[in-house]
């Protein structure tokens, strides 16, 4: 009841801008607690790996802590203020409408022929530099991201909700957002944000491979080629820097009949990556709205997954209690 309710406030809600939000202050923590760490400007690599475990391991307790605590405090001052604040932190870490809004402005940028408004939304949900690329690289990128997030920021979050609850799916939140911030494999993070990464990359393996069933379920209604999808998902799903991401970007490069990867720059440098897909078509704009579209079913199509195995388990549980 938890899950669907949560779903329902993030499809209605989206994430408003002036709402307190849990991961912005686990971001600010990450930041605090790097500034703090980190005050020495020469460290070794080893000095710096045992930062980040540092940093990893604070904010993972602070937020197991915090959270907890205050779910305690709230449920003791009415059952019903927990049950609200419980659906709240739920909410919360679910990412379908702010993914499909991100999105959806900068297809309406590059609708208006606005390609510096389109790069410059673009620039707010992707890690690379976006300040040098066309309609079609821009239109890529952004299927790239949801494609990603959609594990991310969909699969991941409402099954460690389904596992454990508000507080695990938060302490999955904390993990990737450190990941965001620190994970990078430049000279600046390599060492600081290499234990973040790899819990990230632990935690959203199951995720990413669950994702793919459901989108390609949701490429089937959608009326696409779900075999071709799945053919080149097998094919490319390694083609990727993450253990993980290559698994959705390769259903959904797959389902549109596109190439996605191959060069980009990242802070100034150009970064060589395989490509994943086959460049069967033109990438044009409206392929967007195509990924969103699957986005959103695949999503609906796993809550409801779940609320049904709920629903069984539940009563496989009563069929016992009747047993005995």
């Amino acid at each position: 009841m938890i899950i669907i309710s949560a779903f329902l406030l993030d499809w209605l809600l989206g994430d408003p801008e002036n709402w307190p939000h849990p991961v912005r202050y686990i971001g600010k923590l990450i930041t605090f607690l790097e500034n703090k760490l980190r005050s020495e400007k020469q460290r070794t690599s080893k000095q710096e790996m045992l930062a980040g475990f540092l940093l990893t391991i604070m904010v993972i307790f602070i937020t197991l802590v915090s959270t907890w605590l205050l779910q305690r405090l709230f449920s003791s001052v009415h059952i019903f203020l927990g049950v609200v604040f419980y659906t709240y932190l739920a909410y919360t870490t679910i990412a379908v409408t702010s993914l499909n809004t991100s999105a959806m402005n900068v297809y309406e940028k590059l609708c208006s022929q606005d390609i510096e408004g389109a790069r410059y939304y673009l620039s707010m949900i992707v890690g690379r530099d976006t300040d040098r690329l066309d309609e079609s690289e821009i239109t890529k990128a952004v299927i790239e991201t949801v494609a990603e997030n959609y594990s991310d920021g969909v699969v991941a979050p409402i099954l460690y909700l389904f596992i454990g609850g508000p507080l695990l799916a938060l302490t999955y939140k904390a993990i990737n957002t450190m990941d965001s911030m620190i994970g990078y494999k430049n000279e600046e993070y390599i060492f600081f944000g290499r234990f973040a990464a790899k819990l990230d990359d632990v935690a959203n393996w199951i995720p990413a491979r669950l994702s793919v069933l459901f989108l390609l379920i949701a490429i089937k209604i959608r009326g696409l080629n779900w075999r071709k999808s799945f053919k080149i998902m097998l094919r490319d799903r390694m083609n990727h820097s993450s253990p993980n991401a290559g698994y959705p970007e390769s259903t959904i490069a797959g389902a549109l009949g596109i190439q996605l990867g191959g060069d980009n720059y990242y802070f100034g440098k150009k970064i060589s990556k395989p490509t994943i897909g086959d460049n069967e078509t033109h990438v044009f704009k409206d392929m967007i709205c195509k990924t969103t579209d699957i986005m959103r079913i695949a999503s609906l199509l796993l809550v409801m997954f779940l609320g049904f195995l709920l629903i069984g388990i539940g009563g496989f549980r009563w069929s016992m209690v009747g047993m005995y």
